[in-house]
């Protein structure tokens, strides 16, 4: 969704609203909630382990089209929609007109009707659903500060059937529903490979700021476009749910078909293009000297400058000295198609060597604002070092070239072009660029359904991040290993003010809108942080995460299908652990409660620990005990304790007295009060 730098300004700007809340509580009556340890009679616990480990978690078995050890099955299909796009700049009215024809395939067993597309370009009418939704105290949805009469202008919508002398095509009738048009087709499209071009005539106006995904950004050298949302898109026809057609709203993102892109763009010729995909004429609108360049970046780990500082204004940079040119691209199996043009670009690039041996283009658009070794100096840097190390670590990357454009946008993806801050400099360009790369995996390659399902794509994309920046540059950005208790402590601590949170699975459209930075990224980051570090291990992990993308590849998953895939290929039955922190708001808080010693003849000769299981979420449990000589004793305690307790007891091996048991001494578990996590002795016999 957006960037890294959304996920941290929305979870430190709620910690700046707790903390102050929190200071003025204890200054007043209600200083309890700094918790104290409590004694052991007084901990109720709201465990219920019949809840938590009840069989039938999945709700549904296994169809023709899913299969229930997660793979797709062996009917699976999905719908397909190739794109002819022909489209005009304006950069003096900020508008984009043009037409499109989609060849769309219904590879379904239904035959269609109807058609949906949406239009999220009308978002950003003043009338829609989505600005009215928009607080009093304001919002990143929307068109920010502006008021202008946006959205579609539809001129023309036909459907051409058939081929040779039977081909056909038709005015046909359609109806505009805010976000979305329901096109109604002359005949039912046929079941099973029906195939049908929809033709559409449109144009827009550009916001200034489009919901923080698209603009239009003033600089010193001219308007910069970062252009995404622009053209009617088809919605997904799928098995799960049919015509999925939730309007856009601003927060829920989008959900779309693979298919093949042809992108024609017309801009004026003092601009430079870069667009998703592969530019197919480059001599049409590069000058010889910048092709030369082009050949030496296709060759080099280092960045070169395609067009310097120096060349921006110098009609010597461009081929044409008036008038337009028409940029031509191709993007095959992709899901959209985002577009820059501007020209104030710099531009510069540099090759990615990707582990099967092809090669793809790392290049960098940003206006001299932006220039410096701290800022997008090292942005071809960053995308390199990005694409190559999540294509050898999951996937290979499929695209010709990986294009991070500075605008106005803080952090937006689409296949193969990401939209950063052009303000962005050192450790936020480097988090916002391979956050928003790392969405080329989820969901540009795994496809889900990001209207519904943000944890899908912005929390597995999240984690993936944490990873990447563990490697990058031997850890030049890197902060060290999460504190989970903290993590946790301060999520209970916003429930306790703003009260209690929603699950982790809602859509980010039910989600208020503080919450979407927390359970969008940071919640399911740290989730599959504690599946892979402390339930799996890595090697558990990784094999079956990998499995899950390349079984869903350019494939539209949902979660059960995630959810079977882990369990299956890790050979671990996980429903306890998905009902904990993705079904449901439960918390964690494990406690020590008791030390009591066995002894023979006054001599010790073995302890017994007690512990248990206070809130709805069951873990397993770490525990250091601590003797009066200082040896330490590291347990380790499987989740199936909890499958039948609420409380539970071990023996440990000593002959002196236990000074202290901590569970989770290396705060790797999000626990909601750590206070009951110790327990230290008061005297020590001797």
């Amino acid at each position: 969704m957006k960037s890294s730098f959304y996920f941290f300004f929305a979870f430190f700007v709620s910690l700046f609203f707790v903390n102050a809340a929190l200071s003025q509580e204890r200054r007043g009556p209600r200083a309890a909630m700094q918790k104290k340890q409590e004694s052991p009679d007084s901990l109720k616990s709201t465990y219920k382990y019949t809840e938590v480990f009840a069989n039938g978690f999945y709700s549904n078995a296994g169809s023709p089209t899913r299969s229930a050890s997660g793979k797709p099955g062996h009917d699976y299909w999905q719908n397909q929609a190739d794109y002819n796009i022909a489209v005009t700049l304006d950069a003096a009215q900020n508008k984009i007109f043009g037409n499109e024809t989609v060849t769309y395939t219904n590879n379904s067993h239904d035959a269609l009707e109807f058609l949906w597309l949406q239009l999220d370009q009308n978002l950003f009418e003043d009338t829609s659903r989505g600005n009215a939704i928009i607080p009093v105290r304001g919002s990143r949805n929307g068109a920010r500060g502006q008021s202008f009469s946006g959205g579609f202008k539809i001129s023309s919508v036909s459907v051409t059937d058939g081929k040779g002398r039977k081909k056909k095509t038709s005015v046909v009738k359609y109806k505009i529903h805010e976000t979305r048009m329901k096109v109604y087709l002359p005949k039912p499209l046929k079941a099973e490979g029906g195939k049908i071009k929809l033709n559409i005539g449109f144009s827009f106006t550009s916001p200034d700021y489009g919901s923080d995904r698209m603009g239009v950004l003033e600089t010193k050298n001219g308007k910069l476009f970062t252009v995404a949302q622009w053209y009617p898109r088809m919605c997904v026809y799928d098995d799960l749910n049919g015509w999925n057609t939730l309007p856009y709203l601003g927060a829920g993102e989008f959900y779309l078909e693979y298919g093949d892109f042809n992108i024609d763009i017309t801009a004026p010729s003092d601009h430079l293009v870069v667009c998703s995909g592969e530019l197919l004429n480059p001599s049409d609108v590069y000058t010889s000297e910048q092709e030369k360049r082009w050949e030496a970046a296709t060759k080099s780990d280092e960045t070169v400058f395609i067009r310097s500082a120096d060349e921006i204004n110098s009609p010597s940079s461009r081929p044409s000295k008036s008038g337009a040119l028409t940029w031509k691209f191709r993007i095959e199996n992709a899901r959209d198609v985002a577009w820059a043009s501007s020209s104030a670009f710099i531009l510069d690039a540099a090759r990615i060597n990707l582990p099967g041996g092809e090669k793809s283009m790392a290049i960098s658009a940003y206006p001299v604002e932006s220039i410096g070794d701290k800022a997008w100096g090292r942005s071809t840097e960053y995308t390199k070092q990005s694409i190559e190390h999540y294509s050898k670590k999951w996937f290979e990357y499929p695209y010709p070239a990986a294009i991070n454009v500075a605008g106005i946008v803080g952090g937006m993806e689409y296949p193969g072009v990401s939209f950063c801050s052009y303000k962005a400099t050192e450790a936020g360009l480097w988090g916002v660029t391979d956050h928003e790369f790392g969405h080329n995996w989820f969901p540009m390659i795994v496809g889900s359904n990001e209207r519904l399902y943000a944890w899908m794509d912005e929390g597995f994309n999240s984690f993936i991040n944490m990873l990447s920046t563990m490697e990058f540059n031997d850890g030049e950005y890197y902060r060290g290993e999460i504190d989970m208790q903290k993590q946790g402590q301060r999520l209970a601590q916003l429930e306790e003010f703003f009260g209690p949170m929603e699950p982790m699975i809602s859509a980010p459209d039910n989600l208020k809108e503080m919450s979407l930075g927390l359970l969008g990224y940071q919640k399911p980051a740290q989730v599959l942080v504690l599946l892979r570090n402390s339930v799996l291990g890595e090697e558990r992990f990784d094999e079956a995460f990998k499995e899950y993308v390349r079984r869903w590849a350019y494939k539209h998953p949902g979660p059960d299908d995630f959810f079977r895939t882990m369990e299956n290929v890790s050979g671990e039955d996980l429903g306890w652990f998905w009902r904990s922190w993705v079904l449901n708001n439960w918390k964690l808080d494990q406690a020590v409660t008791d030390v009591s010693y066995k002894k023979n003849f006054k001599k010790i000769r073995g302890a017994i620990i007690s512990i248990k299981n206070l809130e709805k979420i069951p873990m397993p449990v770490e525990i250091e005990i601590t003797t009066a000589s200082g040896n330490k004793i590291l347990k380790h305690l499987p989740v199936e304790i909890w499958k039948r307790n609420v409380e539970w007891s071990f023996m440990v091996d000593v002959s002196e007295e236990i000074t202290s048991v901590v569970i989770d001494p290396d705060k790797k578990y999000p626990d909601v009060n750590s206070a009951n996590n110790v327990w230290t002795s008061k005297t020590i016999i001797k």
